[in-house]
């Protein structure tokens, strides 16, 4: 959903960019709720008190750094629950043998292999339920991390392009709308 907010919204602004018309960049910017738009705005912002190049590309770094956290906020969470289940089937498992061999120590020789076979039917099971939560969560992890590494590289790369856009344009040199 950000990417698409973002490509859209990046779309929008780089003929606005091109043309040199930040009036309309910085209106584009502000009605948006987009993650560009936000790290762009810092951009902008900056730009009207500072020529140099350096403080803007600071200012839209401090916009990245405060976006980027609220994109991956959720993410390691899918890994902590594929370990917690992971570790609750062998924990079943090792619970499972103790009540295997517990039972077999106590029990009346016609009924061991029974009650043995339960028990570690008991202890295979909970490790099969276990990985069967724990595969799939670290399947959409990787995903998930993948898809939110891709979306901070295309916001670093869109910020600097917008930062190129604005230095070969400066603000005192904007077109008005």
């Amino acid at each position: 959903m950000a990417r698409t907010s973002n490509h859209r919204i990046w779309k929008k602004l780089q003929p606005l960019l091109q043309k040199g018309d930040y009036l309309q960049v910085a209106m584009v910017t502000e009605k948006s709720r987009s993650a560009i738009s936000h790290i762009f705005s810092y951009g902008l912002n900056r730009a009207r008190t500072s020529r140099r190049r350096d403080d803007v590309e600071i200012a839209m770094e401090e916009g990245l750094m405060e976006t980027v956290p609220n994109l991956e906020k959720r993410t390691p969470y899918l890994a902590t629950f594929a370990n917690i289940a992971t570790l609750l089937g062998l924990l079943g498992t090792i619970i499972g043998l103790i009540q295997a061999f517990t039972a077999v120590a106590a029990a009346n020789p016609a009924e061991k292999a029974d009650m043995l076979s339960a028990s570690i039917s008991v202890a295979m099971n909970t490790t099969a339920f276990g990985l069967m939560v724990a595969i799939p969560l670290l399947l959409i992890y990787a995903v998930l991390q993948t898809k939110t590494t891709q979306l901070v590289d295309s916001l670093e790369m869109a910020s600097v392009k917008f930062l190129n856009l604005l230095t070969e344009r400066p603000l005192g040199e904007a077109k008005a709308g």
